[in-house]
């Protein structure tokens, strides 16, 4: 039986959970596979940390470089997590022709681009699985399973410490900061917790899938993202009521000029970008959105990550399972494990390459031009001509209101306002808000959340 070495580079939550899953299940592995995997070395960081599994201590090491340019490692695993050293490991490998499997959705995010190139320069493969959504295999999915569909939405509950957060705020009609508290103290969140609750964790992986998806990198920088961290109690409930539960949604859509029009065969106001005869454009985002219960995704609880992804050809499908932790990131790590070991028993290390550009004429739509509906919460002055005064500047925006909701049981000086927005570009949306915040009878800035109906 054929075998292959793994050089495994981090030893700490991730890594442990592949080196435990290895000892467990490799003889499984090895008998479906017809390859036999064996970690033969593992670079850490410190030698004398304590870990919660045991890695014995001769093969450990803290020198990276010399577990890659091992010649008896066939196979490195980047597990380390950072952008700077997990770089340089990953390009060293390539360099030598040897495929690399790695978690590092941050890197792929930051360098992916630059990594491909040179495994496809090398001759080699880059496996990222584990990258996105866990043990989810989404990326598998892209790549392979719909192969011959257009992608035409995607949209992706993708970081469970915020699907954890907004889950119990609406269970429990907790506060954001006394669950973010508790999602510390259990280890769902990190301190300081900006990464995953700003959206930025939830940004590195949808960009991933979009470039995956629409055949073109998509630059970080393109990305617009908005985390949880303003959503309150009191939208919670008063989505509840309206039919709708509050999600971060990574959102990628294809459109269409037609699209960028509001019905009346003019160009939406506020809408600038321009696509060209030869040009698609894509939005790719990152939001807290209004889900209706009727959809699949509002029932995703929890730590649980979901992806729902629309083929032309497939139609709806959807993916689900737990987004991150020892277990669920091994699980997927292991899935490119045996990709990578077959290719290397088969001769054909880039079987599948880890991305190809194909679409050279892709676009990023800017954000300002993204056509939505939106939940606008606003507190009033409680006197007769509010609504006459908010109205006015929506009409003059041309922004259409679907319906205005007060709310009862909050008399006082002060009262909320539930506004439901027709579709219009977010550019336009900004403008009129802005103005209404500089009205003298609304006391505190809007509030203002995307609604996403899936059509």
């Amino acid at each position: 039986m054929r075998q292959v070495n793994l050089g495994m580079i981090g030893g700490g939550t991730v890594g442990g959970g592949v080196y435990e899953a290895i000892r467990r299940n490799g003889a499984l592995m090895a008998s479906r596979l017809g390859v036999s995997l064996t970690i033969a070395r593992v670079a850490v960081r410190d030698l004398k940390k304590a870990r919660a599994v045991n890695i014995p201590a001769g093969l450990l090491t803290t020198d990276w470089q010399s577990v890659v340019a091992d010649p008896e490692v066939n196979l490195v695993v980047e597990l380390m997590g950072g952008t700077t050293t997990a770089r340089q490991v990953v390009l060293a490998a390539l360099k030598l022709g040897k495929p690399v499997v790695t978690a590092n959705k941050a890197l792929l995010s930051a360098h992916g681009e630059e990594l491909f190139a040179a495994a496809q320069q090398h001759g080699t493969n880059l496996y990222y699985e584990a990258s996105v959504a866990g043990g989810i295999p989404i990326i598998k999915v892209l790549r392979e399973g719909l192969i011959g569909n257009r992608i035409t939405r995607l949209f992706g509950i993708v970081n469970g410490t915020c699907n954890y957060i907004l889950s119990r705020m609406k269970d429990e009609g907790a506060d954001f900061d006394a669950v973010l508290a508790d999602a510390q103290r259990l280890g769902y969140a990190e301190t300081p917790p900006d990464l995953d609750i700003d959206g930025h964790d939830a940004a590195h992986k949808t960009g991933i899938l979009a470039s995956l998806a629409h055949g073109f990198w998509v630059n970080p920088k393109q990305i617009y993202t908005e985390g949880i961290r303003n959503i309150t109690k009191q939208d919670i409930e008063f989505a509840a009521k309206l039919g709708y539960t509050i999600r971060l949604l990574g959102c990628v859509k294809t459109m269409s000029n037609g699209e960028l029009r509001m019905g009346n065969g003019r160009p939406a106001r506020g809408t600038k970008f321009a696509i060209r005869n030869s040009q698609f454009a894509i939005q790719v985002s990152v939001y807290p959105a209004l889900v209706p219960n009727s959809h699949v995704l509002a029932n995703v609880n929890g730590v649980f990550n979901a992806v729902y992804v629309r083929g032309d050809v497939v139609g709806d499908t959807l993916y689900y399972g737990r987004g991150a932790g020892q277990d669920a990131t091994a699980s997927a790590v292991l899935s490119d494990l045996a990709d990578a070991a077959l290719d290397l028993k088969c001769g054909t290390k880039n079987r599948i390459p880890p991305f190809i550009p194909h679409e050279r004429d892709g676009a990023v739509l800017p954000m300002d031009d993204v056509v939505s509906r939106y939940y606008v919460r606003l507190t009033v002055e409680d006197r007769p001509g509010v609504f006459a005064k908010i109205a006015d500047i929506l009409a003059k925006a041309k922004i259409g209101i679907s319906s205005i909701i007060q709310p009862e049981g909050h008399a006082g000086e002060t009262v909320p306002v539930i506004l439901m927005i027709h579709d219009a570009p977010n550019a336009a949306m900004k403008r009129a808000l802005s103005a209404i915040a500089k009205l003298p009878v609304v006391k505190s800035a809007p509030v203002m959340i995307r609604v996403e109906s899936f059509e």
